[in-house]
C-alpha cells in the first residue's frame, strides 16, 4: 500500500501551523497531525468554516491541541497580525505548512493589488513563512511544506515586468500555473538559503495530485475558467482520489523521517497512487527563476525573505 498517515511518527511536542486547516486538503492534515500528537495551529480566514472543522477533528481525536488563528493571505495586513499571534503563543515553530490556495478564478485583486492566485497561493506564504522564520529557525530541525501542483505545467512563469497580468490577457489557468511555479521555486529556494546559511531547517515541496476537494467545485462555481472548469470539477470526482489520499504527500513530506530538504513528494503516478519522493526537475533556468521570483516577491510585498547565517 505504501506509506499512509499511520507512518507518521510521534509529533508530541511540536508545534505545526497549517495554513487552509479548515477544508479540503489542510483539514486532512491538521487532522492527521493532530492526531499524532502536534500542537496545531489552524490558520484559516472562515471563521464559521473553521469552527465546524475543529469541532469534527475533536469528535475523531477528543485530546486533539488545536489553536486558531484567523489568516486572510489575501491581506498582507492580516498575514503580518496572524504571524504576530503565533509568534506571541510559540518560541519555536516545529513545522509550516503552506497549503491554502485558490485556483482558475476569474480576473480579481486581493486587498494589496495583486493578482489574487498569485497574491494567495504564493505572496501571502511568502510573506507569512517571512514573519515566522525566527520561530521557525529556534526549532530544532523545522520543515517548511509548499504546495505545488502539476498544474504549473500549463502555463508560464511568474514574468518580473508584469507579475499580475496587467499588460497581457488573463487566463485563469494560466495564472494559477504562474502561482503553483512561484510555489515550486519558492520550496527550492527557500532549501537553498537554509543550506547556505547553515540552518537546521528544511524546505520540502509536494503535489497532491488529482484529489477531489472543494477547490474544483468553487472553480466551477465561480466560472472564471468556463466550461473548463465543469470538465475539470466532474473529471476529479468521477476518478479523483480522496481528500485523505492527496494529502499523503504532503504530509509525508512534513513527518517522514528520511525525508530532507529540497524534495518533492507527489503521488507515484503522477495524478494518483501513494505518495514518494520524485525528481526534481532541474531546468536550465532553475537558477534565474529562483532569483527573479524573490526579487518579484521582496519587491511586490515589501518583505524580505533573508535566512541569517546560523
Amino acid at each position: 500500500m505504501g506509506w499512509t498517515e499511520k507512518d507518521i511518527p510521534d509529533l508530541s511536542g511540536r508545534v505545526a501551523v497549517v495554513t487552509g486547516g479548515n477544508g479540503g486538503l489542510g483539514y486532512q492534515t491538521v487532522l492527521a497531525l493532530a492526531g499524532a500528537g502536534a500542537h496545531v495551529v489552524v490558520a484559516a480566514r472562515d471563521p464559521e468554516k473553521t469552527a465546524a472543522a475543529t469541532a469534527r477533528i475533536r469528535e475523531r481525536h477528543p485530546a486533539a491541541s488545536l489553536e486558531v488563528v484567523p489568516l486572510d493571505l489575501g491581506d498582507l495586513s492580516v498575514v503580518s497580525t496572524a504571524a504576530d499571534a503565533v509568534l506571541a503563543a510559540h518560541d519555536h515553530v516545529d513545522l509550516l505548512v503552506n497549503n491554502a490556495g485558490v485556483m482558475a478564478m476569474p480576473q480579481r485583486s486581493t486587498a494589496d493589488g495583486f493578482e489574487m492566485q498569485l497574491g494567495v497561493d504564493h505572496l501571502g506564504h511568502w510573506a507569512f513563512t517571512a514573519h515566522l522564520l525566527p520561530a521557525l529557525l529556534r526549532a530544532p530541525a523545522a520543515r517548511v511544506v509548499t504546495v505545488t501542483s502539476t498544474a504549473r505545467f500549463m502555463g508560464g512563469t511568474v514574468r518580473p515586468a508584469d507579475p499580475h497580468i496587467r499588460r497581457r490577457r488573463y487566463q485563469p489557468w494560466s495564472a494559477y500555473a504562474h502561482a503553483k511555479w512561484a510555489n515550486y521555486h519558492f520550496g527550492l529556494g527557500l532549501q537553498e538559503r537554509f543550506e547556505r546559511a547553515g540552518a537546521a531547517a528544511a524546505s520540502l515541496i509536494a503535489h497532491p495530485g488529482l484529489s477531489n476537494t472543494d477547490l474544483q467545485a468553487r472553480t466551477a462555481r465561480e466560472g472564471g475558467a468556463g466550461w473548463t472548469g465543469g470538465f475539470a470539477e466532474a473529471v476529479t470526482a468521477r476518478v479523483g482520489m480522496s481528500p485523505l489520499e492527496g494529502t499523503r504527500p504532503q504530509l509525508r513530506a512534513a513527518t517522514d523521517p528520511a525525508a530532507r530538504g529540497g524534495q518533492l513528494y507527489a503521488p507515484r503516478f503522477g495524478s494518483h497512487g501513494p505518495p514518494v519522493e520524485r525528481p526534481i526537475l532541474r531546468r536550465f533556468d532553475l537558477r534565474r527563476r529562483i532569483d527573479e521570483l524573490w526579487e518579484v516577491s521582496e519587491r511586490e510585498t515589501g518583505v524580505p525573505l533573508v535566512v541569517p547565517p546560523a
